[in-house]
């Protein structure tokens, strides 16, 4: 038999997490507040005060702040990638072109 996995949005979780950071909530308080486990809400509590402190986590981020700055970081990587792959082809049709003129 096989549970199915609850799945949250990153606005759940942060609202979730701000319950014990910005409203003082203890952990169990919060889980009963909004239904969910010790451990979850564990990891979302500390994920949202190192967002805070600027750390941009690596899973996906609860604030639009970090949101922002990985979607960035995304973008970043794709243009990286897609210039690499024009510098080789413009390697490639220039050495084409070389060996034509010879």
């Amino acid at each position: 038999m096989t549970t199915d996995r609850r799945s949250f949005t990153p606005e759940f979780k942060r609202d979730a997490a701000k319950l014990v950071v910005e409203q003082g909530y203890t952990i169990g308080e919060a889980c009963k507040a909004m239904g969910v486990g010790e451990t979850a809400m564990r990891r979302w509590v500390e994920q949202l005060k190192s967002e805070h402190q600027g750390i941009t986590p690596s899973s996906k981020a609860l604030t639009a702040e970090q949101q922002r700055i990985q979607e960035l970081e995304k973008r970043i990587k794709r243009l990286e990638l897609e210039k690499e792959i024009l510098k080789k082809a413009t390697a490639l049709l220039m050495s084409d072109e070389f060996k034509n003129m010879r």
